[in-house]
């Protein structure tokens, strides 16, 4: 087993979702950086709980040689969608996609079937479906 599916199910025990993990650097100090989500929102204690499960299994098996600081949160809700996983966890929310080929999308996540994701597109005011590998940059935004 790897440290990301040890960390997928110790996360899933406490009725969360895994959204990604992140080795960063911020002012010379090395962070793993944890991202769960859950269908109404996390909230501060459910990241206090998930980083007391977490601490002992990376104290056994580091992220990273060194160290480090852990931190358990919440991806926002701007965030980057890197994986096929990221975009169906974000069917509902406002979009915005570069294409491969510079084509730019902005809309509503309606679907993912299979590889296929499907926006209301703003711009062309059409449902716009493009296959995942066509991606080259996508985010969800917030309008304020």
């Amino acid at each position: 087993m790897s440290l990301e599916h040890d960390i997928k199910s110790m996360v899933e025990s406490l009725g969360l979702i895994l959204y990604d993990t992140a080795i960063v650097t911020e002012h010379d100090e090395t962070i793993f950086r944890v991202n769960v989500m859950a269908d109404d929102g996390v909230s501060l204690d459910q990241c206090v709980e998930a980083t007391k499960l977490l601490s002992p299994l990376l104290d056994v098996t580091p992220p990273v040689s060194g160290e480090y600081r852990l931190e358990v949160g919440s991806p926002g809700i701007e965030r980057k969608l890197k994986t096929l996983n990221h975009f169906k966890h974000s069917v509902g929310d406002k979009v915005k996609i570069t294409t491969i080929d510079t084509i730019k999308i902005r809309g509503t996540l309606l679907r993912v079937e299979g590889d296929m994701i499907t926006i209301d597109d703003t711009i062309s005011m059409l449902d716009v479906s493009i296959p995942f590998s066509e991606v080259s940059k996508a985010s969800t935004f917030f309008e304020w």
